[in-house]
């Protein structure tokens, strides 16, 4: 009989090192059956023009089609590989792509809000919350979104300013509470990833999934 594979849910603010952590753990496991599912890749498609589309809040819960990650995470769990959506950010939209992900025995979920609805966070087995100062977090948004997404200055402090960190405070930040492990400074800080690794080395051998 196929063992449940365990879920790892990974999350904090925009730029606070949740990726970083992430893929700390990932690289842990390499060469292990494992996977990485991005909260990003279901926000919702829309039919708004694109200028309207550039002003929607990407950090309020409604921004994503959770539905669909909630049962697309329920597939992969249960052995049933998904076409995960793919969003463009350069549009602002959901791509006609998509990627085919096979279930594998660890599967990371990352995002900002993977903890602010219960059906979702009943699917995990850890659930990591990654603490970060707001000033580093804005910093590395900025550089992020400059060299990755080529936006302006002026247009990722306005989205800051206006929306995002209004919606870390009301939305993500109180997601702490929910969960099992909170990191802080995400990838920098080693002993958090090691003593996160180690439990997920001990629930993998519970389960018959490493030696």
């Amino acid at each position: 009989m196929r063992q449940k594979p365990i879920v790892i849910g990974v999350t904090g603010g925009s730029a606070s090192g949740k990726t970083s952590v992430s893929r700390a753990i990932f690289d842990q496991f390499s060469g292990h059956s494992l996977l990485l599912l991005a909260q990003d890749a279901y926000y919702k498609k829309s039919d708004l023009p694109f200028e309207e589309r550039r002003k929607i809040n990407y950090d309020n819960p409604l921004a994503f089609d959770t539905p669909l990650l909630h049962d697309q995470l329920e597939s992969l769990i249960a052995g049933r590989a998904i076409d995960r959506p793919v969003y463009d950010y350069t549009i602002h939209n959901r791509s006609a792509e998509v990627v085919h992900m096979a279930p594998k025995d660890v599967i990371i979920v990352e995002g900002i809000l993977i903890l602010a609805d219960e059906e979702l966070r009943k699917l995990m087995d850890i659930k990591v919350y990654v603490d970060t100062d707001d000033d580093i977090r804005v910093i590395r948004r900025i550089r992020r979104d400059m060299r990755e997404r080529g936006r302006s200055l002026d247009d990722i402090i306005g989205q800051y300013l206006q929306t995002v960190k209004p919606s870390y405070h009301q939305f993500i930040e109180p997601t702490k509470r929910y969960a099992d492990i909170i990191v802080p400074e995400g990838g920098h800080n080693t002993v958090a990833i090691d003593l996160l690794t180690t439990k997920i080395r001990a629930i993998l051998a519970e389960r018959g999934l490493v030696d």
